[in-house]
């Protein structure tokens, strides 16, 4: 296997459930050495949360599985004073160390920032919480169903009928797990010049904002508020979801020559010159109309047809799929998307989990092994803790 780009990067991990982790496990794919510092006898909630009851009985819950590969897991009670020190002298080895403790419980602890940055100064502490540590609404308990409420997400999911709707996936957490592996990576880079380590605050709510584009711009610059428009884009029209002959298909014609194009192909090109539809602006305002005609053309195919014969001309197309069918996609298998490791505590069995869609010099990373169970690497001597870890399945 091939150098990663953040091999040797050393990161201490104490997060739970689900931003947090997402974030570490990010920086896993990507080379880190992580090192997870679980509560003792309990770990990560994660490790309870999944539809297997047997596998969250034996602190290896679904939830965890997925984001925690490649990891070490510690047991600390970081108000043990053996414990402590314990953990004080993993910081002092460590480049990074992420946690996503509601705003001011390390520092009660004596464990936040400014006591840490005078054991590693060169140490970039990235804290992610729902609001940020600062602000009147930084000491609120936040999960992602919180998050999207309150960033306006929910309020523009769904129809005029149906909203507000939850996101089907906890799109809060992810993105602000994302956004804190990017930020931690910058600062690495950073510190690269300075010499100097980072304090990282990042608040899922305003990372589900930020990701929120349009939808927040169109507000900001034009003063148009968004409105829950179903499986329509806001942006042009024909662009949504459409009914073939056998069930729904996306399209996206977002400019003039691909809804040109897709009339010609659905034997409608009279709807090019028609008046209620001629312009971009024009169809917007006309899109139900529109809708209609484009369904009635796309009856006469399916929905893999019109994938095909749409995607073939430049227009964007594509069957709506469940998770199971597109998990089982020809592509993710070519581009080497899924990994399988040993499964934890059973080095005969396979378990299967995510990479992050990223090609390196054309090589799709997975985890270097499996998730740890509760405590496995306790009994490892403090010196050794960041050795390299158990060589897994590519």
């Amino acid at each position: 296997m091939t150098a990663r780009p953040l091999d040797g990067v050393r990161v201490l991990d104490l997060t739970n459930v689900l931003a947090g982790p997402y974030c570490t496990y990010q920086l896993v794919l990507m080379g880190a050495e992580v090192v997870k510092i679980e509560r003792p006898g309990e770990g990560d909630l994660a490790r309870q949360l999944g539809p297997d009851s047997t596998l969250n009985d034996a602190r290896l819950g679904v939830s965890f599985l997925a984001q925690n590969a490649g990891k070490r897991s510690v047991e600390l009670d970081l108000k043990n004073p053996a414990d402590r020190d314990r953990f004080l002298r993993l910081v002092g080895e460590a480049d990074v160390l992420v946690e996503n403790f509601r705003p001011g419980v390390l520092r009660r602890l004596g464990l936040d920032w400014e006591a840490l940055r005078p054991v590693n100064p060169r140490l970039v502490y990235c804290a992610i919480s729902g609001f940020g540590q600062t602000g009147p609404l930084s000491q609120r308990p936040a999960y992602d169903q919180i998050v999207q409420g309150m960033s306006g997400m929910m309020s523009v999911t769904g129809t005029p009928e149906t909203a507000p709707l939850r996101v089907g996936f906890p799109v809060a957490d992810t993105v602000g797990g994302l956004l804190a592996a990017f930020a931690v990576t910058a600062a690495l880079t950073g510190r690269e010049r300075t010499g100097e380590g980072a304090y990282l605050d990042v608040s899922m709510l305003e990372a589900a904002i930020s990701a929120m584009g349009w939808a927040v711009s169109n507000y900001l610059g034009a003063g148009v508020e968004p409105v829950p428009m179903g499986d329509q884009n806001f942006t042009a029209a024909p662009s949504g979801t459409f009914m073939a002959a056998d069930g729904p298909l996306n399209i996206a014609a977002n400019r003039q020559e691909q809804f040109e194009t897709l009339c010609e192909l659905i034997g409608r090109t009279d709807l090019v010159t028609d008046e209620r539809f001629h312009s971009r602006d024009i169809r917007k305002r006309n899109r139900d109309q529109l809708n209609v005609e484009i369904n009635a053309g796309l009856l006469a195919r399916s929905a893999q047809e019109w994938e095909a014969l749409l995607s073939e001309r430049g227009v964007p197309a594509a069957r709506v799929l469940t998770v199971p069918q597109a998990l089982r996609l020809d592509h993710l298998r070519d581009r080497g998307f899924l990994h399988h490791v040993p499964f934890p505590g059973q080095p005969d069995a396979r378990l299967t989990v995510m990479g992050n869609g990223v090609r390196v010099d054309g090589e799709a990373y997975g985890p270097p092994g499996p998730p740890p169970l509760l405590g496995e690497h306790n009994d490892d001597r403090i010196e050794t803790a960041w050795g390299a870890l158990p060589e897994g399945a590519r």
